[in-house]
């Protein structure tokens, strides 16, 4: 990168490409830890029902139908938290609102531990979920305009593997801690953790600085979040820019992000990443009672079902590296092709544990692997001006999705559908999925970078 590419204007230091033009600093790799902590405890906190369901069942003398509403619940209050949360992030900044998102989360997990009845429980996961549904986006939203282009799929990706991971150990916590301590402890754990966590990102997570630049916050104090990345050359600069001030002129989000560039890649987005979902959440939601059912132990289903998620954390890297080397929509969309395959292959082989195990973790890494990748995606389509309500609002929407495969879980059931037959129904909405971000790439592939 030359000089006069940094400073396209005299004394004027392009953002992005200062950040492209240097190593990952220590500070950057802060924002990264941070932001990887945030989705862990969105992905512990998002699975605990999951997993709690069938001693919740048993404790409260409860059927597995009734469960459903509770289930999603959290998952409604999700898409409150992120169609909200964009629009605020793009107006007021990332760091306030997920300082906020993940208090949010970690009071109402905590008060769900001590829930007496079901209505209680469903009223609080709810206002769970608006803190969850907000924290998510916004830290994709953050840690992609601290990266540079050459990582950032495989960064922000990688970060998001996290959910997966959070999700993996609530599984793997769940098995030990629910048989010793009762449902209550996951929440428990759920809560505490994200509020320590709320008062660390107070102090040591710092505001995007390509937000402080389109919104005009101030030349020092851009300086001030740039300097720990290269003291000497921000210290030289007079004044910030960042290469879409000059294309996106419209302050009004909304306007940004359906104007004649972006509304098509929007819509796609939205499908893919609700198609994603609905696979996601449905074997998330009650892949360990379908186990259950089957005759397998409680830790057994759990275990495998943390599998599932676990899959996520193994495969994220890969696919964010793919995503920076080859075209990242067919990458995205061969990911969702095998799940829809691998998930097809679960439901054949119910009779083997130990090939149902590998099948499952396998379904997982395609599956959450996509859906790992989509955020960074999305981030990379959209310009700053718009890029928090575009994540937020792809992941809002997506949650239709995780509602809908939550609630199919219960229907399905209800009307006496076997493991098998519950598998088999997911090659649909992977297909759809798949067909969907491929399209994308043809009708609307350019980044804002």
């Amino acid at each position: 990168m030359t000089l006069s590419a940094r400073f396209p204007e005299a004394g004027t230091l392009d953002v992005q490409a200062f950040i492209n033009a240097q190593p990952l600093s220590r500070y950057q790799w802060r924002v990264v830890a941070l932001c990887f902590l945030i989705v862990f405890l969105d992905g512990l906190d998002t699975a605990a029902m999951g997993f709690i369901a069938p001693a919740l069942s048993v404790d409260w003398g409860i059927n597995r139908a009734s469960l459903g509403p509770v289930m999603s619940a959290a998952l409604i209050g999700m898409v409150f938290g992120a169609l909200g949360s964009g629009p605020l992030a793009d107006r007021f900044g990332r760091k306030v609102v997920l300082v906020v998102a993940v208090f949010i989360f970690g009071v109402f997990s905590l008060l769900s531990a001590y829930s007496s009845n079901i209505d209680q429980l469903l009223i609080l996961r709810l206002l769970t979920g608006v803190g969850l549904g907000a924290a998510m986006p916004n830290a994709t939203t953050l840690l992609s305009e601290y990266t540079p282009e050459r990582l950032k799929s495989l960064l922000v990706t990688s970060m998001f593997c996290g959910f997966n991971l959070g999700m993996a150990c609530g599984g793997f916590i769940s098995a030990k801690m629910i048989p010793a301590l009762g449902w209550h402890s996951l929440l428990m754990l759920g809560g505490i953790l994200p509020l320590l966590l709320s008062v660390v990102l107070l102090f040591w997570l710092p505001e995007s600085a390509r937000f402080l630049v389109v919104r005009n916050r101030g030349v020092e104090r851009i300086r001030k979040v740039l300097a720990p990345i290269s003291p000497l050359e921000v210290a030289n600069a007079k004044d910030f820019s960042v290469p879409e001030q000059k294309t996106v002129r419209s302050r009004n989000v909304l306007k940004v992000v359906f104007s004649g560039t972006y509304s098509a890649g929007t819509l796609l987005l939205w499908l893919t990443y609700f198609m994603g979902l609905v696979i996601v959440y449905l074997l998330t939601s009650w892949l360990p009672t379908l186990m259950r059912d089957s005759g397998a132990s409680m830790e057994q289903s759990a275990f495998i079902g943390a599998l599932f998620q676990f899959g996520g954390v193994l495969s994220a890297v890969g696919v964010g590296w793919a995503m920076d080397k080859y075209n990242p929509h067919k990458v995205i969309g061969i990911a969702y092709f095998l799940a829809g395959i691998f998930a097809w292959l679960v439901g054949q082989s119910l009779g083997n544990v130990a090939v149902l195990a590998t099948l499952v973790l396998l379904a997982g890494m395609c599956v959450n692997g996509a859906q790992s990748a989509m955020p960074s995606l999305a981030a990379r389509f959209y310009p700053t001006q718009g890029r928090a309500t575009g994540v937020s609002w792809m992941l809002g929407i997506g949650r239709f999705g995780a509602i809908l495969g939550a609630w199919a879980g219960a229907t399905l059931l209800g009307l006496g559908w076997n493991f098998e037959q519950v598998l088999t129904a997911l090659v649909v909405p992977a297909a759809v999925a798949a067909i969907a971000v491929v399209i994308k790439g043809w009708v609307s592939h350019s980044d804002a970078t």
